[in-house]
This record gives C-alpha cells, sequence and structure tokens, in this order.
C-alpha cells in the first residue's frame, strides 16, 4: 500500500509536542478586531491544545498513526 500525503493545510496548523499532543492556534484574530474586546484578543494570542475527540482526525490528516 502506498504512502499516505500529509494534508497540507493541517501541517501549516497543527505542530506536535515533546508528549506527542497537538498544538493549535485559536480562530477569531485575523480581522474585524475592533469590535472584540483586548481581553479577547490577548486570551486569543496563545496556542492551545486539539481536544481529544478531534485528535484521531487531525493525525489522520497529519498522516501519523
Amino acid at each position: 500500500m502506498p504512502k499516505m500525503k500529509t494534508n497540507s493545510g493541517a501541517k501549516k496548523r497543527f505542530k506536535l509536542t515533546g508528549t506527542g499532543k497537538l498544538k493549535r492556534k485559536h480562530a477569531f484574530k485575523s480581522h474585524i478586531l475592533t469590535k472584540k474586546s483586548t481581553k479577547q484578543k490577548r486570551n486569543l494570542t496563545h496556542a492551545t491544545l486539539v481536544d481529544k475527540a478531534d485528535e484521531k482526525n487531525v493525525k489522520l490528516l497529519l498522516a501519523m498513526k
């Protein structure tokens, strides 16, 4: 069976941590920022982990087992 290709969009959006978890950035921080509070924008800055329910699907996109 041939190798599975990595999804190009996913490889730009997710990083693997040292312990094997998936790191992601928050959405809603690219435009229309005037109506969002400073606190909301500040909290969207920090990276977070992919939810456990979505991990399997993201790892498939990254061609990982």
